[in-house]
Parts: C-alpha cells; structure tokens; sequence
C-alpha cells in the first residue's frame, strides 16, 4: 500500500508572519493525518517554515533548487543552502517554471538529480498543455517529461521521488480533469516508470494529482486507484481548506 502525500504549493504568497499564522493554524487540523503532509513555501518563509512545524506531522519542501552546488546563479539556490535550514522536499519542474522561465525537460532532469544525491526528497511535475490534450498527445507527453526527468536517477533513488501530475490548462483556472482522465492518465506515467524500471518501483511510486484539488473534490480524486495524494496549490494558502484535503 502506497502511503498518500498531500502537499501544499504556496507559490509566491505569504510572508514570514503569515506563513507562522498559517502553520499554527494547521497544526492542530492534521495532527491525525494518515498521509504525508508537505508545505512548500517562498524561500524567505523556508527556516520559519522549519521551525514552525515542529512537533508536528507537517514536512516542509522548497518550491525550486539548482542543480550547482555554488556558482554565478542570480536568483537560484542550492540543495546544501536548504539542507542547512531543515527543508526535506523540493518541487522541481512545476509548470509555471516552465511556462515563465524557460525551465526544460533536460534541466528538470539536472535539478532531480543534484536534489537526489543531496538527499532531499523530490516531488516532480509533469503534465500536458490544453492544446496537447485537445491534439490528443497526452500521453506521449507525460511519458516523454517522465522519461527525461528520471535520466540517471536508480531504482533505489526513486524511493525519494513523488510524481505530480499537473494538466497546465488545469491549474488556477478552478478546471479539473475528471477523476477518471486524471486516473488514467496517472496510470500512464506509472506504467512508464514501470518500463524505465521494474514492476516493484512502478506499483511503489507515489504519484499525485496537481490540477485544482479542493474540499469539494478531493474524495472523489483520492478514490481513485491511481492517485496517491495532491499538489494543492489555492487551497493549500488557509488552512481549513487544506486541512479537508488532507483529512479527506
């Protein structure tokens, strides 16, 4: 049985006194959580983010990581800065870093890995384009993003890689796949890590769906056999919210 994660992405929100007002808040919502929990904030809120959530249940992830130990990067950091102030999780290839900066299957692959052999653990995202579902390719595109993303990663490596599959034309736009597409198509990737891998890695891999889960649709999704858990973006900013989700 495959333990579900439910993790929040709170994208460019809240400052360091929203994000301790958030966590407190949250705290005692998922104290019985019977699935993993993650917040991944804006790096400045990372270290109040760590020091907030203890005693609790709740993980905390990065929403990016570069790939370089150190270097001439403006703006980017590295795995050992967010291991030194407790983070655990990092989100790699989200969809709106490939939409607005120009992030690539290939360096998607070389942030999982740098992340990888750094220890942290990595929730990956793929997922297709409204005109590449509407064109029918769905599928050649998760497995081709999944395919590339995992190059150089080992079968005991993938223990510590979450899969989110995140159909774009279904983030923030409050648009869902059914829970029958989103099962589907998460079944796809699964069989593809099985090709990549074995049996045993695919039926192991947790694999999340990230297109606006909410209260009102999170049992439906979960129910599914395929889906392992959400990439919750809006929902994930207050706390009864998110903690409906996690308690679904």
């Amino acid at each position: 049985m495959r333990k579900p994660i439910i993790a929040g992405n709170w994208k460019m929100n809240n400052n360091i006194a929203a994000t301790e007002k958030l966590i407190a808040e949250l705290k005692p919502l998922v104290k019985d959580a019977k699935c993993d929990v993650v917040v991944c904030t804006p790096y400045t809120s990372l270290a109040a983010a760590v020091k907030a959530v203890k005693g609790s249940k709740i993980h905390v992830g990065a929403e990016n990581v570069h790939w370089a130990e150190k270097g001439a990067f403006t703006g980017e950091i590295t795995t050992d800065m967010l291991k030194e102030i407790g983070v655990t999780y990092v989100i790699i290839g989200h969809s709106e870093r490939r939409q607005y900066f120009g992030e690539t299957d290939e360096t998607v692959n070389k942030r999982t890995v740098a992340a990888i052999n750094a220890g942290l653990k990595v929730i990956l995202c793929v997922g297709e384009l409204l005109g590449e579902r509407e064109d029918g390719v769905t599928a050649e595109v998760v497995r081709r993003q999944t395919k590339i993303a995992l190059k150089g990663v080992t079968e005991e490596q993938l223990k510590n890689v979450v899969i989110a599959y995140e159909p774009v034309w279904a983030i923030g736009t409050g648009k869902t796949a059914t829970a029958e597409d989103a099962n589907d198509t998460i079944k796809v990737i699964r069989d593809c890590v099985g090709e990549l891998y074995s049996k045993k890695a695919a039926n192991a891999i947790r694999i999340q769906y990230g297109g606006s889960m909410k209260p009102s649709n999170a049992s439906e999704l979960m129910a599914q056999p395929q889906i392992d858990g959400g990439l919750i973006g809006g929902a994930s900013l207050k706390a009864e919210d998110f903690s409906k989700i996690v308690n679904y």
